[in-house]
């Protein structure tokens, strides 16, 4: 363990279902104890009135996970919801107890695992920075001379003798961040710290910890914000269902993550012809979001790969000309683009516009590029009409899916890509002109 700051060894944790849900920590251990002795006495009596116990379930969050973290490394941990993230991170934390397996931890700990984590709401905002500095094993000294720092990063300077109680969400994150991150611990554990506040303090929380990186300080990061792994870590691992799945470069594995998850938000269907949305000549089947493949829809895409909208419809007046379009706003409602698959929109023409459709189910694919749309979320819209005739199916903003960044178009660049909407790939060029050249336009 010279050079190791973590070494994790087959730790699994599980959670009891329908008994209260033990999470390991001492006073829960003790609270199941008290109620098993009042329990046992009337178990008779439950027999006889035949009351049963209720069911209980194991339910696993972790199952034999090994890593180790070298000393100045920064990992990050990605996954979907209920993987084991939040729970490997609170094992290492000490806040509860693996069901198996050990932990080795060097250097002090900091972490910040949700709201409120280690401030006690009765004290003031002042009183729980000292508080949380002894905790880390930090001196009286030490801690005035990150105070200033931490209340000015934090933004509450008003309200720093006001008990945290009532603090909102807000300041009790911003207090939690600035002490998890200026108090200088060994190791820093952040769950989720940068997908929550404002914009403005989201750019500072990943300022901050790229200067925590560039101090040498172990960091282990749980985040959704993909462009924040890929940017700020050094090395990544996947979890799912309590297992490390895929371990490797930030970049590799968020596209095994996005190409593994499957959101439901990819994908609508009306298998009820009678409530689908149109008219009695034309109905929608589907709409889908499809990458890679084009076989599983996914709420969930690489901004580097093309993204295909699916619109699946069926005919029911025979030589009818048809059309089909969608409209694309981004999560403010602001209009991205319109269209449809008219000929003059295509590079390559659609021999169906406006051709008279036979009776029958049809499927339509709209092809967006990569490296097209900027990071974010996106609503769809399907439009289905008859050349010459406006849309007469609209279904508005029925799907929505969003756009990751991956890193692969800027791994020196930290944070949200300037520009609201689109950050196309254009071509550049750059010439030598000579030192003795004229600053002047080159001749056509």
């Amino acid at each position: 363990m010279s050079d190791l700051a973590i070494r994790v060894q087959n730790v699994s944790k599980r959670f009891r279902l329908g008994t209260g849900a033990s999470y390991g920590r001492f006073s829960e251990t003790l609270q199941d104890w008290a109620v098993g002795l009042f329990r046992r006495p009337w178990a008779w009596w439950r027999g006889q009135t035949g009351e049963t116990a209720k069911p209980t379930r194991d339910v696993w969050a972790l199952r034999d996970v090994s890593f180790d973290v070298a000393q100045g490394e920064v990992v990050g941990i990605v996954g979907r919801n209920g993987a084991g993230k939040s729970t490997l991170l609170k094992v290492l934390s000490r806040v509860i107890h693996p069901t198996r397996g050990r932990v080795e931890l060097v250097g002090r700990v900091g972490s910040l695992l949700e709201v409120g984590t280690g401030f006690h709401p009765e004290l003031t905002g002042r009183e729980n920075v000292f508080l949380s500095g002894a905790i880390l094993g930090m001196s009286r000294r030490e801690i005035r001379r990150k105070f200033d720092e931490i209340a000015a990063f934090a933004q509450i300077e008003p309200f720093l003798d006001t008990p945290v109680k009532r603090y909102s969400n807000g300041m009790v994150v911003r207090l939690g961040f600035a002490v998890a991150a200026h108090l200088e611990p060994e190791i820093l554990l952040v769950d989720e710290v940068l997908s929550v506040g404002d914009v403005a303090f989201q750019k500072k929380c990943i300022g901050k910890m790229d200067e925590v990186r560039r101090q040498g300080r172990t960091v282990l990061i749980v985040s959704h914000n993909l462009p924040s792994i890929v940017n700020l870590c050094g090395r990544a691992m996947l979890l799912d269902a309590g297992k490390i799945v895929f371990e490797g470069s930030p970049a590799d594995v968020v596209r095994q993550y996005l190409a593994t998850v499957r959101s439901a938000a990819g994908e609508i269907t009306w298998p009820d012809l009678d409530r689908a949305p149109g008219d009695p000549g034309v109905k929608l089947c589907s709409v889908r979001i499809l990458q890679d493949d084009g076989r599983q829809p996914t709420g969930d895409v690489d901004i580097a790969k093309d993204v295909l909208i699916e619109i699946t419809y069926r005919n029911l007046v025979e030589g009818t000309p048809l059309y089909a379009g969608i409209w694309l706003k981004d999560q403010l409602g602001t209009f991205v683009l319109s269209s449809h698959n008219a000929r003059s929109q295509n590079l390559t023409p659609d021999p169906w516009y406006g051709r008279p459709y036979p009776r029958g189910v049809f499927r339509t694919v709209c092809r967006i590029p990569g490296n097209f749309l900027n990071e974010g979320r996106y609503h769809v819209t399907p439009l289905l009409g008859r050349v010459p005739q406006p849309a007469l199916v609209l279904e508005e903003s029925t799907i929505a899916f969003d756009v990751h960044d991956t890193g692969a178009m800027r791994e020196e660049y930290t944070g949200s890509w300037a520009g609201p909407v689109i950050r196309p790939r254009l071509a550049w060029c750059t010439e030598p002109l000579g030192e003795g050249a004229e600053a002047r336009p080159a001749k056509e």
